[in-house]
């Protein structure tokens, strides 16, 4: 049998509601709720002796405290039913009490069922939109769902004239409590209306039971207490209070205040979700925000184990805090790397915690004790009341982070640069554009200013990779140099690798130095490298954003000189510009430019990029020893076979080279004069091509004020021709 209306229009029909009642007969319904869930899920006897002291802080109460001691307390609840509520209230001190109802037989049996314990308490027949109470005489009107039955209606018009009903019969200083599920329409509705001239307050109340029937509602439950003032404020009085001890928080508009409740529904239909069971493939994310600023503080995300995974019966639940610094890495900045880091923990459910920069974190057990009561909230179902919850970590600390540096481009909005320490001990820098704050957009490792001088002394005499004692202690940021001879993007490396492909001819020629040009400057590691480690060459950058060229000057250690320089424009225009003046070639083009265009499923390059008429214009660049160098980020794999069908009709010898764990390949495209050049294998003299570089790159450190940490062999040994 349905309890509850199957269709909105069924809420505000009077046959429905007396229909409902006479099924139901003497069994109370509590329409969100009874007296001892709304006061904070106490169950203490209503006949203890200090019941009130223990309820009164609870956030139903508080609603009505005011009250209490009034010696003419004049109560209507609004749409009884047959709920206890009321006689709850009674029997904890609210004495004058007025129910009203719109059913016939609930109003006749509650007169019966309290005539004798409850002599003060009525129940009368009435419409709540008409009532026929004098004006200004009742203190407090209590709704208790009937709002959300009225509000059915698509205008609101019945609603409404229920709302201005309990005005008129409310006296100065009265309050309307009404408990909602506050849907959009109802809680709008509500809101606007008392907005002038009323003090509005919304309270969401905690503690939905952890095991959920079928029938119990997902939406949280709120309380929206309306104070009537004798004159208007000057500005409108609307506030939120989160919890049953939660301070309000004042709101600036009507809209921002529906946001808010909106934000809360969401949280408690996710729990809802959680709750009914585990799923590998859905990962929600939640931001924990400072009670206090409002600033994001934890973003928490839960992963669960394949349905397949073996796991020990015990590991049902566990935390996992991501180090500062480290959320952009793999394992916890993507949907794979969080799946493998569930794998290898054990656990049927794991959440994972990311901490925000601009906010201070004591200790570990500081931020355990922080989280604990939130966290418990996304436990799988059937876990053991009594199961300890582990906290998880590595290295047993909180990490680092420090930002450094913050601007706005025109272009992509706010940014960060900020240095933190690395899983291998080193400090790294790196650029963060706050619209996508999970991704890395630049990075270079750092190293001691102090010892930067003295090592480039030794650098001859000892030629060896750094260790993790090289790395710069946490002094001041004067003292971290950005390391010049270490990419950190593996797809940088394989792009140096790849001038293996023009021989060591065109290398070591320094009558016709190697010239570049590459699209996308980023923090300026790449140009940078092939500027102080290729003899000679001469390298052009075009960067659409001026704000990224100032960071790269400021922050990550570019310099620009004659063979180094940098075109402010967009990339596209500037090769079609040098393709129409015909006066310029280049042995090498690189692309290496973001797209801002989410929907697609290629983040690099933007699809203009990779036009038959713009790939042809690069064609026409090139030497006739060129090379193109692409890095493709793509995972729509109709897109991607589409871009290397066009690219192939360009250029007819291409390789490929793919990047263990990440999405990035970069091909190399040679430029041929025809079918016969185009080779099936790889090229046996690279190898030894690349060993030569390598030595190349190495002995032209004299004037580099470092050396250059990468391995060309290894980048050249997973080439694939397309």
């Amino acid at each position: 049998m349905s309890l509850l209306p199957r269709t909105a229009e069924e809420f505000s029909s009077a046959d429905y509601w007396e229909r409902f009642f006479r099924k139901r007969g003497e069994k109370a319904f509590e329409w969100y709720g009874d007296y001892n869930s709304l006061c904070g899920g106490c169950v203490e006897e209503l006949s203890s002796a200090d019941y009130w002291e223990r309820l009164k802080t609870k956030t139903f109460v508080r609603c009505f405290q005011m009250y209490k001691w009034c010696k003419k307390f004049f109560f209507s609840v609004v749409g009884c039913g047959n709920s206890e509520l009321s006689e709850q209230l009674y029997d904890v001190g609210y004495r004058q009490l007025t129910n009203i109802d719109i059913s016939e037989t609930v109003v006749s049996h509650m007169n019966q069922r309290n005539a004798e314990h409850r002599p003060d308490m009525t129940f009368q027949q009435l419409d709540a939109t008409q009532t026929g109470f004098e004006s200004g005489s009742f203190q407090a009107a209590l709704d208790k769902g009937t709002l959300d039955a009225m509000a059915s209606e698509e205008d609101g018009a019945l609603a409404g004239r229920m709302l201005a009903e309990v005005g008129r019969v409310l006296a100065v200083g009265g309050r309307y409590v009404c408990v909602t599920l506050a849907q959009e329409h109802v809680i709008k509705l509500a809101v606007e209306h008392f907005a002038q001239g009323w003090a509005v307050r919304i309270h969401c109340l905690s503690g939905q039971q952890k095991e959920e029937s079928d029938s119990s509602f997902a939406l949280p439950v709120f309380v929206l207490v309306c104070t009537k003032f004798r004159q208007a404020p000057p500005f409108a009085v609307l506030e939120l209070c989160q919890g049953e001890d939660g301070a309000p928080t004042r709101l600036a508009s009507v809209l921002e205040l529906l946001s808010a409740v909106k934000e809360r529904q969401a949280y408690n239909l996710m729990l809802h979700k959680l709750r009914g069971g585990t799923d590998a493939g859905s990962t929600p994310s939640l931001t924990l925000c400072h009670a206090a600023t409002g600033r994001p503080r934890y973003t928490l995300t839960v992963q669960d184990s394949l349905p397949s995974a073996k796991l020990p019966r015990s590991n049902h639940f566990a935390i996992f805090i991501v180090p500062q610094g480290r959320e952009s890495d793999w394992l916890y900045g993507s949907a794979e790397g969080r799946t493998q880091l569930a794998s290898s923990a054990k656990f049927r459910r794991l959440v994972i915690v990311a901490m925000h920069r601009d906010q201070e974190y004591e200790d570990m057990q500081a931020v355990q004790s922080e989280l604990s009561p939130m966290v418990m909230e996304l436990a799988p179902p059937g876990m053991p009341a009594n199961q300890q919850v582990p906290f998880l970590s590595v290295g047993g600390d909180l990490g680092w982070r420090e930002v450094i540096g913050r601007g706005v481009s025109a272009l992509t909005g706010e940014y960060s640069v900020e240095d933190v320490r690395g899983e291998d001990g080193h400090l790294y820098r790196r650029l963060i554009f706050m619209n996508n704050p999970q991704l890395v957009q630049s990075e270079s490792r750092l190293r001691s200013a102090a010892t930067a001088s003295s090592a480039h002394k030794k650098k001859n005499k000892k030629k060896s990779k750094p260790s993790v004692s090289d790395a710069p202690a946490l002094t001041g940021v004067k003292d971290r140099i950005v390391d010049r001879g270490f990419l950190c993007c593996t797809h940088h490396e394989v792009m140096v690798a790849g001038l293996a492909m023009l021989g060591m001819d065109a290398i070591n020629n320094k009558d016709h130095p190697v010239s570049v040009l590459l699209v996308g400057l980023g923090g300026g590691g790449l140009p940078q490298f092939v500027h102080d480690f290729v003899p000679c060459a001469r390298v052009e950058v075009v960067e659409l954003d001026p704000a990224v060229l100032e960071v790269a000057q400021t922050w990550f250690g570019f310099q620009t000189d004659e063979r180094l320089n940098v075109t402010l424009g967009d990339g596209l225009e500037r090769i079609k510009t040098l393709a129409s003046e015909g006066e310029r070639s280049f042995d090498v083009i690189m692309f290496d430019v973001d797209s801002k265009d989410t929907t697609l499923g290629m983040s690099c390059p933007p699809s203009a990029f990779v036009e038959t008429s713009l790939l042809k214009k690069v064609y026409s660049l090139l030497t006739p020893r060129g090379l193109f160098m692409l890095n493709l980020v793509c995972r729509d794999s109709a897109l991607r076979k589409s871009v290397l069908e066009r690219v192939q009709a360009v250029f007819t010898c291409v390789f490929s080279r793919g990047i263990e764990g990440e999405v990035n390949e970069v091909l190399l495209c040679c430029r041929s004069s025809g079918e016969e050049h185009k080779p099936h294998t790889i090229p046996s003299t690279l190898q030894q091509t690349a060993r030569d570089l390598q030595k190349t790159l190495r002995a032209n450190t004299q004037t580099a004020p470092c050396v250059p940490q990468i391995d060309i062999t290894a980048m050249l040994n997973d080439l694939k021709v397309i």
